[in-house]
């Protein structure tokens, strides 16, 4: 028995001694960035490349700090139109995948609607959207929900359906009713699958909302690439270009944490 309990001490020695700490795992990521920096800094210097072409990295970091008011100042609409299509699109997704699952011909009608709108170019879409809703914030929204609303909708279903037969014969014997099922069984099952489309879609919503500023916007990070390029103003894009990032990042990281604060349980672990 000491046996085992010591064989048990220093299997959990072992395991958090191999365990890296958030600063070691994020070593090589930026280790990487660096090196990425200064080889693109290097290429740009040795050949001479035209700052309206590829500028180098100061020159970019130069223009987001010259800019950044405005930056930040654009960058307000540009999550909120994000946010608002992430969780309109995705809240839809949801609804129609559980109507998907318990009405099979509703999933037959209208899973080949959303298959055909989703190969649609988004920037088809949007010159559309801006005649029929105007220039506000409604086709932005309209845009990143669009956007959103497909992989949400194909993993959800496929999220309700996960589940083991042995399961649903189990509830079946304990006389379960169907929303018994669902939400003890069907919804534990999907949360997973959920999860791993809002990280896909909080990347693809800030898209959507930048895509739709191209077409009749006044502010915005979208409507900022644009004069940008007009302007031959190739640091500054670059500048906007890394804010635009820095939202899609937050997106992520804010999914990520609620994925690690609410799914707690391993696959083999879910009964």
């Amino acid at each position: 028995m000491s046996t085992t309990t010591e064989a048990l001490a220093v299997s959990s020695v072992a395991k958090s001694k191999t365990k890296k700490s958030p600063l070691r795992r994020m070593g090589a990521p930026v280790l990487a960035v660096i090196v990425l920096l200064v080889i693109w800094q290097l290429v740009c210097v040795i050949f001479q490349i035209p700052y309206y072409i590829i500028p180098t990295p100061v020159e970019v970091a130069g223009a987001f700090v010259e800019k950044l008011p405005s930056l930040t100042t654009n960058m307000w609409p540009t999550a909120f139109e994000a946010l608002l299509g992430f969780l309109v699109g995705n809240s839809i997704a949801v609804l129609l995948a559980v109507l998907f699952v318990h009405w099979r011909a509703a999933e037959e009608a209208l899973m080949p609607v959303a298959v055909f709108i989703q190969t649609i170019p988004i920037v088809a879409i949007a010159p559309v959207l801006v005649l029929m809703l105007g220039t506000g914030y409604a086709p932005k929204v309209v845009i990143a929900a669009l956007i959103s609303f497909f992989p949400t909708l194909v993993n959800m279903v496929k999220g309700l359906k996960a589940v083991d037969r042995e399961h649903l014969e189990l509830f079946r014997l304990l006389s379960a009713s169907r929303s018994e099922t669902f939400w003890k069984l069907r919804v534990f099952a999907s949360v997973p699958f959920l999860f791993s489309s809002l990280r896909i879609t909080a990347t693809t919503s800030v898209i959507g909302a930048i895509v739709a500023e191209w077409i009749g916007a006044q502010e915005g990070l979208g409507y900022l690439i644009i004069q940008a390029t007009y302007n031959f103003d190739t640091p500054f894009l670059y500048a906007t270009m890394i804010m635009a990032s820095l939202v899609a990042v937050v997106f992520f990281t804010v999914i990520t944490v609620l994925e690690r604060l609410i799914v707690t349980w391993t696959p083999d672990s879910k009964m």
